[in-house]
């Protein structure tokens, strides 16, 4: 089966641009600010071994603070395949502005 871009959108359930996440470990809010496609980079084909790329998807967050004007302050950004866990390991979504 070939893996597409929409395949990780809906098979991760990732948020969309404007939801509100929260991390497990520091329990902070941050906005999504962004959403993009992007193919990264693996070396671990099922079949072969050989160096593959992967759809991904890139989301930017943005640092909620009360009383910080939106858009100034502390920016991540992290790239989402479905191969990986990060997302549900670290982030819990938790609204839309």
């Amino acid at each position: 089966m070939i893996e597409t871009h929409d395949d990780v959108l809906k098979q991760k359930n990732l948020p969309r641009v404007g939801q509100t996440v929260r991390s497990k470990k520091f329990r902070t809010q941050w906005r999504v600010i962004e959403k993009r496609e992007m193919w990264v980079h693996t070396a671990d084909d099922p079949e072969t071994g050989d160096p593959r790329m992967l759809p991904a998807i890139y989301l930017c967050f943005w640092r909620v603070k009360e009383g910080q004007t939106p858009g100034i302050g502390k920016m991540l950004g992290y790239a989402y395949t479905l191969h990986d866990t990060t997302f549900e390991t670290n982030w819990e979504v938790v609204g839309e502005k």
